[in-house]
């Protein structure tokens, strides 16, 4: 087969007709645009997509070359631009998210797998000891019980709902970690998200706040958290995650169980619940569910709390946050204006 009149190109989100292109030739490979995606490139013979690649901040994703192309170094070429790119954007701690059928392309570009969905998607890193050494971070904090608890949590911010949660798992156990969603793309930095937890648990004194990571819902291992978007990818990405945490983040610190809230609005989180109780106590994890904290009939809810501070109801905010987070509240909105 003779390849001629290749071009690559990088897509913005402004060429429609081409991004139009690539998320065509992503579906005939049987895979989804994320809509995440910061940077993308294509190869073209004449008008016709034959290879795409992208990645969403230090995650590489969406990766594709046309079956009757593979074997001509396309693939390697296309990849070592996207990282380059990445590193010139200042990301060196690389993941790539991507088809099993992958996996011996990024092995052979310095990539080393940390987990695989059958059958369905594989993360690897450009690190070969970096869950292995996250792992040796965390089981410095690890502490003798007989019921270790955890929880995942993003807080943005921390409301009485949360505090609630919190409690029932402190009352409940010998020790609680929580870790708080690393990635900062919420309304709340992630550095304002933990100091909030922090200021706001203080007082309970077997519980311990971690910052979380890479390997617990991140963009690498549960993207679908951040688009909010229902759809068929949400379960891979659920597994994915779940089982990152429990075969390297639950033994470290010796959880055996993990505490979530009722999911009444969200349906990404109302999924990831749902398998979460079906995967992990085949790994010897129980999860307990608590119903939501209400107030006046309506659960109380960081999305709430948003939209009460957009609107500058700050009396209705006083009501369903904890003292700490409406200070912190009250000094950067209220008092600034």
């Amino acid at each position: 087969m003779f390849i001629t009149d290749l071009e690559e190109k990088h897509i913005t989100s402004f060429d429609v007709i081409n991004r139009r292109k690539v998320q065509n030739f992503l579906e005939q490979q049987g895979l989804e645009f994320d809509q995440n995606i910061q940077y993308t490139i294509a190869i073209f013979e004449g008008e016709k997509v034959i290879a795409t690649g992208s990645f969403d901040h230090a995650v590489l994703k969406c990766i594709a070359i046309a079956p009757e192309y593979k074997g001509f170094g396309l693939t390697n070429k296309m990849i070592s631009e996207l990282i380059n790119e990445q590193y010139r954007r200042g990301f060196e701690h690389l993941f790539v998210y991507t088809k099993p059928e992958n996996e011996e392309i990024f092995l052979d570009l310095g990539f080393y797998k940390i987990m695989e969905v059958p059958e369905k998607v594989i993360l690897l890193e450009n690190s070969a000891d970096g869950i292995s050494q996250y792992v040796k971070e965390i089981e410095k904090y690890k502490i003798q019980g007989d019921k270790i608890a955890s929880l995942v949590m993003n807080c943005n911010p921390f409301t009485l709902g949360h505090r609630y949660l919190i409690e029932q798992a402190s009352k409940e156990n010998d020790v609680v970690h929580i870790f708080i969603v690393a990635e900062d793309r919420s309304y709340f930095s992630t550095a304002t998200r933990n100091e909030l937890v922090r200021e706001g648990t203080k007082d309970l004194q077997n519980v311990h706040v971690h910052e979380g990571s890479n390997y617990m819902i991140s963009a690498a291992t549960f993207p679908s958290y951040f688009l909010k978007e229902s759809s068929v990818v949400v379960e891979t990405h659920a597994i994915l995650d779940l089982l990152i945490f429990s075969q390297y983040i639950a033994p470290a610190l010796g959880i055996h169980r993990r505490f979530v809230g009722e999911e009444i609005t969200c349906p990404v989180t109302k999924e990831y619940n749902r398998i979460m109780k079906g995967l992990l106590p085949q790994y010897g994890i129980e999860v307990v569910e608590i119903p939501r904290l209400q107030m006046n009939g309506s659960p109380i809810s960081a999305s709430r709390v948003r939209q009460l501070l957009e609107n500058e109801n700050y009396a209705e905010i006083k009501a369903i946050v904890p003292e700490t987070t409406y200070d912190y509240l009250m000094n950067k909105y209220e008092r600034s204006r």
